[in-house]
This record gives C-alpha cells, structure tokens and sequence, in this order.
C-alpha cells in the first residue's frame, strides 16, 4: 500500500459532510453531501435537547473517530513529531516515508487530514456559535458553558492551522457559499483571534470540582484548560511574563498532581492530565490509516530514531525511557528494535491524546522564566526543571542513575537544558517540530538530523487538493 487514504470531506468545499457523520452516526463517506442549511434546519439546534448532540460533535470533530474525519488530535502529535527528528520510516506508506525523509509534499495525506480536522472542527464551533442564541428554551448557564467550549476548540483548532500552515483561512460563519471562495488570512490576525477565544473562553469555562478528581473533567474543557493553552499560545509569541504567569496559575490550583511516570505512558486520564482527548471502544481509530497506535505500534511505519533512542535512554532521561521499548525480534535491516510505547489499542488504558498536562506547564514556567534571566532559587527555572528530574527519579533504586538534579547555569545552559528536558518529557505527545520552529532552532538541528532538511520544512505546504477546489487560498507556501 503506497498511500494512505485521504479525507473526501474538504473543510472548504464539502462542509456538508461533517455534520452528516457527526450527529446522523453515518459511517459512509459521503462525496457528495446535502447543502449544510437542509442539514442544520433538519437536525441540529432547534429545540435544547439538540445541544448536547452537537457539543459533543464538536469535541469528536477535534478528537476524530473511526469515521472519515480524522480530526485534528493524532494528525497534530504527527507534525510535531514526525517532520522532526524523533522518527524514522519503517514501512510503506509513502506518506509517512515522506514525513520521516524530510521530502514533503502538498499532496501528502497527512498535511490534508490535519487541514481537515481543524476546520471541520472550526465549522462545529461556529455552528454552535450561530445557533445557540436562537434555541429557545436553552439555560443561561448551558448557554454559557458551551459557547465557552467552542471557543476554546475553535481557538485550539485555529492555533494548530497557524502554527502549521502559517496563514490560513479565518473562517468565522457556516455560510457554505462564502466558505468556498474563503482567502487566507494573516498569521497576526489568526493569532488574535485565538487569543481573542481563549481569554473568552476562560471566562464561562467552569472550574471542575477538585473534590471529584481532574480526571473527570480531563476529557472537556475547564477554566485550566483554557489556561494551559493561553500558557502556550504565549509562550510561543515570546511574551514570557503572561506565559509564566498561566502557568504559575495552573500550577498553583493543586488540581493536578505529577504522577509516576509509568502512568503517563501507560494510563489515560490521569491525575496529572488537564486537557485529554479519550475514546471508548467503539470509537477509537485505533486500526485507521492515521491511528498513533497502528502506526507507532501496529505497523510501526515509524519508529524512534536512533537519536532519539540516544536521549531517551541517557540518565537524566531517567524513568522518561519507558516512552519507547526494545524488542530484539523487530531488530533487522535499518530497523533499529525500538518501538513507542504511549498509543495503546481500543481495549488498552493508554489510547487517548493528551494535548495538556502538568508537566508541560512546569516546562513553560521553565523556560519563560529562564529567558527572564530568572535561573536560581526557589522561583527560577532549573527549579522547574528539578521538580520534572526528580519525578523521573522516584523509583529508580541506585542514586548514581537518577537524574542529575541542576544546582547553576548560565541563560544559554538553561535553556539548552530546558530544550532537551522537553525531548525527555514530552516525547510523541506533539511538541518537538512546533519547539524547533519557534525558537530558531530548525535549521541548525535538522540540518545535522536530515541531508533532506530544508528551510521550507518550518511550515507545512497547503494540501494541493484545497488550492484546486479553492482557488481564492492563493499560492502555495514557498518551496513546494
């Protein structure tokens, strides 16, 4: 097999479909869908027991299923971490064999089910937006909580699309005629918008009780949600103060807490999780084309590089190693033996997506505060990074292998080990590529990493399909 299978419901020309698979719980695909206003008077928003109904298809259009929506989720974890250099290709898929030889192209399945799932699930949101007001009927509270949440999906959504793509649509209507001629926008424009849907949805967001664990609430957006992704949207705009600052906020409500590693790459929901995206049996893609699990574990087409693999099983990797596994059997040709280990199948208690935790906050707080010269003491940054080493440490028996715990460093050495501790703790949850690219550091280490790597590589090209069927998107990123 040669190419995966790509998304027939365009986010732009075809917008009809999504709701039809969402909210009718069709499994076909449907290539030619009815006009998106029969569907919504139909069967979306006309009375409050609807609500319900399409909130949760805005999640699962985010999250995607066994449906033709892929949704954004595992697409987004495969940009992070595939066009950088944790993976290297292991099988067929010319797909991801173009991903892992840094040889991407436009017509690249992945860069389309990624475009797809955003604004499928742009397209939820701002149906949920329109709609919502005129329901009658729909309690205040209701009313609040899920405008919260589609703007924060939306916001989630639009701040993947431009950190990949750069500038992209800013689709703001379900107008299905003005959406098929839609021209791209600024990235500063997007990049205010976003901002503009975080800060409202941490508004209505609610708390989520501690007393009934974060475990519960980990699966839908909460007010430390909303947080933790204002503490990336602005540690990624360089603004170091507000980055901290959330952070420090998410961190100090003592909701979550830093468990054994071995929970993080074995459990999902667990108390350190903030934000997570889960899946039943029934509806986990565990065996797609685009399936973390069937591609990391099932098939490995990919699997870890053996820089990686380098990292990941030094000392100050600590209990961090247990990302990925060595079997001997696997171990022939340039298959190195090593396998990841966090994507579990349907039946296993590991199959979700995490797109926010504890640990990624002590690392923002980490770095925001090491590039205020804020290096020593109880609030400096190797603190952080000493709260993260120590973790990894907890069961490891002989002190000489646990995690060197960081006593001084300069600014530059900070962040160097602040660059690696991220390798170390957040390896195949979707950061290293988007961390590369906004810090300057593409090019130097990719470089070294690829003979492949070039500059254009810091942003994914627009799927070849959307140029063609919409030619208002204008021209492609530069070098594709």
């Amino acid at each position: 097999m040669n190419k995966i299978s790509k998304n027939k419901n365009s986010p732009i020309g075809g917008w009809g479909a999504v709701l039809f698979l969402l909210l009718l719980g069709s499994c076909r695909d449907v290539l030619q869908p009815k006009p998106i206003d029969i569907l919504a008077d139909q069967f979306v928003l006309n009375e409050p027991a609807d609500v319900q109904t399409v909130r949760l298809g805005a999640y699962t259009a985010f999250r995607g299923t066994t449906s033709p929506n892929q949704g954004v989720s595992a697409q987004w974890i495969m940009a992070g971490d595939f066009t950088a250099d944790y993976t290297q290709a292991n099988g067929t898929f010319t797909d991801y064999q173009e991903l892992a030889n840094k040889q991407l192209t436009a017509a690249n399945g992945v860069v389309e089910a990624l475009w797809g799932g955003i604004f499928n699930t742009v397209y939820l949101c701002n149906f949920l937006l329109e709609g919502l007001p005129k329901v009658p009927g729909v309690r205040e509270a209701e009313l609040k909580t899920v405008t919260a949440e589609a703007r924060f999906l939306r916001g989630l959504a639009n701040f993947i699309g431009v950190s990949t793509y750069g500038g992209i649509p800013k689709i703001t209507t379900t107008n299905i005629d003005a959406n098929k001629i839609v021209t791209r926008t600024t990235k500063e424009e997007i990049l205010a918008s976003v901002l503009a849907d975080f800060q409202a949805a941490l508004t209505d967001l609610p708390n989520g009780r501690v007393a009934d664990g974060p475990a519960i609430f980990a699966a839908y957006a909460t007010k430390n949600a909303a947080r933790a992704a204002l503490a990336r949207y602005y540690l990624y705009q360089k603004n170091w103060a507000e980055a901290a600052r959330f952070a420090t906020e998410v961190i100090n409500t003592r909701n979550y807490e830093l468990v054994d590693y071995q929970a993080v790459v074995q459990q999902d929901f667990t108390k350190e999780s903030i934000f997570e995206v889960g899946y039943t049996l029934f509806d986990d893609p565990a065996t797609s084309s685009f399936s973390m699990n069937n591609i990391l574990v099932g098939r490995r087409e990919m699997i870890p590089s053996n820089q990686l693999i380098t990292q990941l099983t030094s000392r100050d990797a600590g209990e961090r190693q247990l990302t990925i596994a060595f079997d001997p059997r696997n171990q022939r040709g340039s298959d190195n033996g090593w396998t990841v280990q966090k994507y579990g199948t349907a039946d296993q208690n590991n199959n979700n997506n995490v797109i926010f935790r504890l640990a990624e906050m002590y690392l923002i707080r980490a770095e925001a505060r090491a590039q205020q010269a804020r290096i020593a003491g109880a609030d400096g940054a190797l603190a952080d990074l000493n709260v993260l080493r120590t973790r990894a440490g907890k069961n490891i028996t002989n002190p000489a292998q646990k995690p060197t715990l960081i006593s001084s460093a300069t600014q530059p050495e900070a962040l160097t080990l602040i660059e690696r501790e991220r390798v170390y703790e957040l390896a195949f949850e979707g950061h290293r590529w988007y961390d590369l690219v906004r810090t300057g550091r593409a090019q130097a280490v990719m470089s070294a990493f690829s003979p492949n790597w070039n500059v254009k590589y810091e942003t994914w090209p627009l799927p070849q399909s959307e140029l063609q069927r919409n030619p208002g998107l204008g021209a492609q990123n530069p070098g594709y």
